[in-house]
């Protein structure tokens, strides 16, 4: 008589990551936290007007566009991927939707549903792309960033969009809180990075985002799609760059071919400043914002104490070789 002997299968590799409140404001945000606070104290200590509301509100609306699209930028980094082709896939979305709109006679609320939609299907190829025939996501995007650019300046014939439906600007219109206008889109771009915080730190999805990213043959051997998670990702990000356009035709009032031309570096700027590790698994969307929002103070503080915009491009270059070299240097130190 045999018996047979049946052993327990092994406990599968965790792919949580870090802690749910560490993904939500994690380590590597605390300094660029902190920056933005004393670059706050140092700009109010030199002008007066810094620190008003309508100051402090026309910061948020000048971040809110970058502020979005550096979400889906941040997905797509926390996978240790880039994509260079954000800001030319929004501004390709923008004039999907303003000339649906305009030219097609559509209903305003078809033409943003079809302008984030086309934006969803250029972050789908990317993921294709980048999962089914394993392009490196640097090549795939920078090719992706031509054909989106190329593509709004054809369909566009170089045209500004005009005469928008009010529907479309909706969202660049204010109300008032405490004497302060604020923008319904900037409450938009901040319901954006509260949900994305909400999702990476709560989900299972976010949590084998971060897993993906971390070690993406160790996640894949635990059982988890590392491939549908890219995939989706992707995909993800691109609807996000479709808010995003929705959010810069309402803040500029026009379909413009031209826009989404420099956005792509300011996003990986914000991703970067905000603490977000370049090799991927380590980051957090709030921390973006605070990347963004870093930005958008030295510029307008900059600007208010009268100084030359050059230096405003060269600050904010030398933030991000910082943040960089921090972040290497903190990896070194885990190892």
């Amino acid at each position: 008589m045999t018996s047979s002997i049946k052993m327990a299968p092994p406990e599968p590799m965790s792919t949580a990551g870090p802690s749910a409140w560490g993904r939500l404001l994690n380590f590597s945000t605390l300094g660029p936290l902190a920056a933005l606070v004393l670059a706050c104290v140092y700009f109010s200590l030199q002008t007066d007007r810094f620190l008003t509301g309508p100051n402090f509100s026309l910061i948020l609306q000048q971040v809110m566009v970058v502020g979005t699209l550096a979400i889906g930028q941040t997905l797509v980094i926390l996978t240790a991927g880039i994509d260079l082709s954000n800001g030319a896939i929004m501004g390709f979305g923008s004039i999907v939707m303003t000339k649906f709109a305009v030219d097609g006679g559509m209903p305003p609320l078809v033409a943003i549903l079809l302008g984030i939609a086309v934006c969803g299907a250029f972050g789908l190829a990317n993921g294709m792309l980048v999962t089914r025939i394993k392009l490196p996501p640097f090549i795939v995007t920078l090719g992706m960033l031509n054909i989106a650019f190329a593509l709004t300046h054809i369909y566009s014939n170089e045209e500004t969009i005009t005469k928008l439906p009010p529907m479309l600007t909706a969202l660049g219109r204010t109300f008032d809180i405490g004497g302060t206008r604020v923008t319904y889109g900037t409450l938009v771009a901040i319901g954006m990075f509260l949900v994305f915080a909400f999702v990476l730190s709560q989900t299972a999805w976010g949590r084998r985002v971060y897993a993906t990213g971390n070690n993406p043959e160790a996640t894949r051997l635990t059982g988890v799609p590392t491939r549908r998670i890219l995939l989706s990702v992707y995909t993800v990000a691109g609807l996000v760059y479709g808010v995003a356009a929705l959010l810069l035709v309402a803040r500029t009032g026009v379909g413009d071919p031209k826009a989404g031309q420099t956005e792509n570096l300011e996003s990986i700027t914000a991703v970067v400043i905000g603490g977000t590790s370049l090799f991927g698994g380590r980051g957090a969307v709030l921390g973006t914002l605070i990347g963004a929002l870093i930005v958008g103070v030295f510029r307008n503080g900059l600007q208010l104490t009268g100084v030359q915009p050059i230096y405003q491009i060269l600050i904010t270059g030398v933030l991000v070789i910082l943040a960089v070299a921090v972040d290497q240097i903190s990896r070194r130190r885990n190892r």
